[in-house]
């Protein structure tokens, strides 16, 4: 991240404020010029700016940027919701991170999406995984968020991001092994590649901490079986490896050199030896 941190200190006086909501109007605006003009018989004004690579390299260079103000192909109801969502998300992002550092993750993404959509020139590019990467990035940051699913049911948005990263790992695996399917698995992971940017050293950093501290517990319990201990509780067989803290008295009715817990000094059975008559 210090490679960030310098190309901030030398571009961030370029980084545009409050991008969610550029975008959101945008995409709105769009959404209703389209609904209009097909409502009317029009042609969707959607075709016009969508990523093409041959288009683009045929002059149309302008869909380099609208193609990432397309709306959601959702009735206005779900639109809005959606729209509502990725402004909350966004939003978020931006507060935490400051305003460059959220500029250059939509841009990498945007420009990671373009450069896999190249590979199939004449099929139009979506921006869907661009946004979807900005909901990974929310959920690993704020894992415990809630969302109410049918404004009913909550869940916190790391168990769906779970979900979708099944979805995309789904994907990946079932799709055809011949060339489209290695395209699309190209354009699937070109959509997280701004997200692994971001957060794939602090992943690493965390998984080398659980298996230092798995390796720990485990080094941990293996001393504590080769310890022999000192006192034993006859009724739960408790000791004071498993509970140091926890005080052990011998019983003076009992047969033996028995010690008892806490918990069973007062409550236990005295153990007598048995006269050769009672066996018999």
């Amino acid at each position: 991240m210090k490679f960030i941190a310098r190309l901030e200190q030398r571009f961030g006086r370029f980084a545009i404020p409050n991008l969610t909501l550029i975008f959101i109007i945008g995409q709105a605006l769009i959404y209703a010029i389209d609904y209009l003009r097909t409502s009317q018989g029009g042609d969707p004004v959607i075709g016009r700016i969508a990523f093409v690579p041959a288009h683009v390299m045929a002059g149309e260079v302008w869909r380099i940027v609208t193609f990432l103000f397309m709306p959601p192909q959702l009735n206005p109801i779900f639109a809005l919701i959606y729209w509502m969502v990725f402004n909350l998300m966004g939003t978020a992002l931006e507060n935490q991170w400051g305003i460059f550092r959220y500029n250059l993750f939509l841009f990498i993404g945007a420009f990671a999406s373009m450069a896999a959509a190249f590979l199939v020139p004449n099929m139009p590019a979506t921006n869907m995984f661009l946004y979807n990467s900005v909901f990974l990035a929310f959920a690993f940051l704020f894992p415990d968020f809630v969302f109410h699913l049918f404004f009913i049911l909550p869940i916190r948005v790391k168990w769906l991001a779970w979900i979708d990263w099944l979805l995309l790992g789904i994907a990946c695996l079932t799709l055809s092994w011949d060339v489209h399917g290695w395209i699309s698995r190209v354009m699937i992971l070109a959509s997280v590649t701004n997200f692994f940017l971001f957060f794939g050293q602090e992943i690493w950093y965390r998984f080398r901490m659980k298996q230092r501290r798995i390796a720990f517990e485990s080094r941990l319990r293996t001393s504590r079986q080769k310890k022999k201990y000192r006192h034993k509780c006859t009724v739960c067989g408790i000791t004071n490896l498993d509970d140091p803290k926890m005080q052990f008295r011998y019983c003076s009715k009992c047969d033996g050199h028995l010690g008892y817990c806490m918990e069973h000094i007062h409550n236990h059975e005295h153990v007598t030896a048995k006269s050769p008559d009672d066996a018999d």
